[in-house]
């Protein structure tokens, strides 16, 4: 059975045939979905997900490109959210200079106070981070201690430097489509030298599909072949890759 820890089933590209994904997965062997967020109201809409649907899971949080709406008010609401007992950490949250480098400050704050807010809370964070790992890792050294309870690097796609570094602190990476794609021989690399028990696979459904469904819409149905590359790269057998990202998203997630 597999698991998919970092899904946007409630994007408006999946959530009008939500029933129909949710059985495609589950015909697909995904025994669990973890409902990733960006903003508030993805946030909530994936807790009511979480709650109508029994294998569905919430991590509630604001993505950096939203940044600019987060206050006090908001984190309030954020904090009532991980009263569900659904919801299983905060995120994704992080930095992206990808398109916007003017915000910087706010985005760091706004990285921090949720960092801040998942200790508080006892929950581990899902991080993103694009063209930003510098400023990333800058604060996720610093706050290190507010970190007990988990990281998970989402969508990895960074040096061996910096693999080793968060493997070092007990930090978990995440890999999707993106090690499919023919352009990945660097990204495979860093898998090939990532620890097993320190992998988790995810879809990031409905983006980065993989081969050979590449620029479709996807969907956690596809988690069997990001799981099937890494079982590839790593030259280890399917089923055991299977039970050894299970373990792996239990300890993490306490799913």
């Amino acid at each position: 059975m597999y698991i998919d820890t970092h899904a946007h089933i409630q994007d408006d590209m999946l959530k009008d045939r939500i029933d129909k994904v949710l059985f495609d997965a589950k015909t697909n062997n995904v025994k669990k979905i973890v409902c990733a967020s960006y903003d508030i109201k993805s946030s909530c809409d994936a807790v009511n997900i979480s709650q109508k649907y029994e294998n569905v899971y919430a991590i509630v949080g604001v993505h950096p490109e939203n940044c600019e709406e987060y206050n006090e008010n908001l984190e309030k609401e954020l904090a009532n959210l991980c009263k569900d007992k659904k919801v299983v950490a905060i995120g994704e949250i992080g930095l992206d200079y990808h398109y916007t480098k003017e915000n910087k400050v706010i985005q760091k704050e706004v990285f921090i106070s949720q960092i801040l807010l998942a200790n508080k809370l006892k929950l581990p964070i899902v991080i993103h981070t694009r063209d930003a790992i510098g400023d990333t890792m800058e604060i996720v050294r610093k706050y290190a201690n507010c970190l007990k309870n988990g990281v998970v690097f989402h969508c990895f796609n960074a040096s061996e430097e910096i693999l080793n570094e968060i493997i070092n602190m007990g930090f978990y990476v995440s890999y999707g489509g993106v090690i499919t794609f023919n352009n990945a021989k660097n990204l495979i690399n860093i898998v090939e030298k990532t620890p097993l028990d320190k992998i988790l696979t995810e879809t990031d459904c409905p983006y980065l599909s993989p081969v050979p469904f590449r620029g479709q819409i996807n969907e956690p149905k596809n988690i069997n072949l990001i799981i099937k590359k890494i079982s590839e790269i790593k030259n280890i057998d399917l089923n055991e890759l299977e039970k050894i990202i299970e373990n792996n998203t239990k300890k993490i997630f306490k799913i």
